[in-house]
């Protein structure tokens, strides 16, 4: 029984060892947050591009 759990405990840490040692690069629900950020603050951006040129027409159309 104790060689048994030890095989599965080497098995284990071995399997961990490899996870950790992989490095292929970001996961796809990484990618796909960033994209969603990106395209959040695309459209504040523009919400606050467009409320700053109102006002500024507001401003510049009372001679």
């Amino acid at each position: 029984m104790l060689g048994y759990l030890s095989v599965i405990i080497a098995t284990v840490r071995a399997r961990i060892e490899q996870i950790r040692a992989d490095e292929r690069g970001y996961s796809t629900e990484t990618v796909l947050v960033t994209a969603l950020l990106v395209a959040a603050a695309i459209v504040v951006i523009g919400i606050i591009v467009a409320a700053v040129t109102r006002k500024a027409n507001e401003i510049g159309g009372q001679m």
